[in-house]
C-alpha cells in the first residue's frame, strides 16, 4: 500500500515538474543578427584585403584597398592641364600698370596748366587739351580692365569642368579604400587578395554582434500581452538544465499570423497560426547567431 501512494506521489510529482516546465517560457525561437553584405564600390585588382572568417572587425576599421593607379595618373593629367590653364590668366595689376603712369603723368599736367591758365599763362585750349587727355587714359585703362576681366572669367570657366573631374576621380580613389561599417563577425568571406572586383561586387558579410535579435513565436491569445518597447526575460541554454538569463526588448511584433515553424515550440503546441515577435538582448559573448532562445513575458512597463 504504501508502495503504491509512493509511485503516485512521484508520478504527481512528475506531471507537476512536467506543467510547470511549460510555464517556464511563453515564447521560444533562435537568436539572429543583422547582417550586412560588404561590397566593392571600385573596378580594379583587390591589392589588399585583411579579412577571415571568424574575425571581428570595428566600425570603420580599414580593411583593403583595389588598384587605384590608373586613377592616380588621370588626376596628374587633369592637375596638369589646370596648371597650363591658370598659367594664361592675364595679370591685370601688371598690364595696367603702365597706363597707371601714363595717367599719373597727365594729371600732373593738367594741374600745371590749370595753375598757369590762372596766372594767364596757358590757354583755354591747352587745358582744355590736358582734360581730355586725362580722361582719355582712363578710359584706356576701364577698357582694358574690362577686357583682361572677361578674359579672367573665361579661362576660369576653362577651369571649373576640369576641378570638377578632380572632384570626381577624388571620390573614386576614396571608394577604392575598403572601410569596414560595422562592428561585428566575419560570417563569410567571398573574394581574395589579387581577385579582379567592380562595383556591387560582395566581398565579406559581417554580422552585428554586441546585440542579437530574438525571433520568438506567440499564439493570437498571447498578443495582448506584448507591446512595441516592452521589457521581457530572455533566457538561453547553457548546458544541460542551466540557463542563462537577459534582459531583452521588444521592438516588432508581425501584424501578420503564419503556421508554426516545426522547430519552435510555442506555449500552447498545439497552435496552427502564431505570429512573430523580435526581441533585441544585448550580447555578453555567450550568445550564438542560430542558438535557440526563451521568452518570459513581465507585467511590468
Amino acid at each position: 500500500m504504501n508502495k503504491i501512494k509512493i509511485m503516485a506521489i512521484a508520478f504527481l510529482a512528475i506531471l507537476m515538474s512536467c506543467k510547470n516546465k511549460t510555464l517556464e517560457y511563453d515564447a521560444s525561437g533562435a537568436f539572429e543578427s543583422v547582417e550586412t553584405i560588404v561590397s566593392t564600390e571600385a573596378t580594379g585588382t583587390l591589392l589588399q584585403f585583411n579579412v577571415e572568417e571568424g574575425q571581428t572587425l570595428t566600425a570603420n576599421q580599414f580593411i583593403g584597398y583595389v588598384d587605384s593607379a590608373q586613377l592616380y595618373f588621370k588626376k596628374q593629367q587633369l592637375e596638369a592641364q589646370i596648371g597650363s590653364t591658370v598659367s594664361q590668366l592675364p595679370d591685370i595689376p601688371v598690364q595696367v600698370a603702365a597706363l597707371q603712369e601714363q595717367l599719373k603723368e597727365a594729371i600732373k599736367n593738367r594741374d600745371r596748366y590749370q595753375n598757369m591758365f590762372k596766372s594767364n599763362a596757358a590757354t583755354q585750349q591747352q587745358l582744355d587739351d590736358a582734360n581730355t587727355n586725362v580722361d582719355v587714359i582712363k578710359r584706356q585703362i576701364d577698357a582694358m580692365k574690362s577686357t583682361l576681366g572677361i578674359s579672367s572669367k573665361t579661362i576660369t570657366k576653362d577651369v571649373t569642368p576640369l576641378q570638377k573631374q578632380i572632384d570626381q576621380i577624388n571620390d573614386q580613389l576614396i571608394k577604392c579604400r575598403i572601410i569596414n561599417p560595422i562592428h561585428g563577425t566575419v560570417l563569410t568571406k567571398y573574394a581574395e587578395d589579387h581577385e579582379v572586383v567592380s562595383p556591387g561586387k560582395a566581398l565579406y558579410k559581417i554580422a552585428e554582434t554586441d546585440t542579437l535579435i530574438l525571433r520568438a513565436y506567440i499564439t493570437g491569445s498571447q498578443l495582448t500581452n506584448v507591446k512595441l518597447g516592452q521589457l521581457i526575460k530572455v533566457r538561453s541554454d547553457q548546458g544541460e538544465n542551466k540557463y542563462r538569463e537577459y534582459a531583452g526588448t521588444i521592438y516588432w511584433i508581425s501584424d501578420k499570423s503564419e503556421f508554426t515553424p516545426k522547430t519552435i515550440p510555442t506555449k500552447d503546441e498545439r497552435a496552427d497560426l502564431v505570429y512573430a515577435i523580435k526581441v533585441r538582448v544585448v550580447n555578453d559573448g555567450f550568445l550564438k547567431i542560430g542558438m535557440y532562445g526563451e521568452a518570459k513575458f513581465t507585467n511590468k512597463d
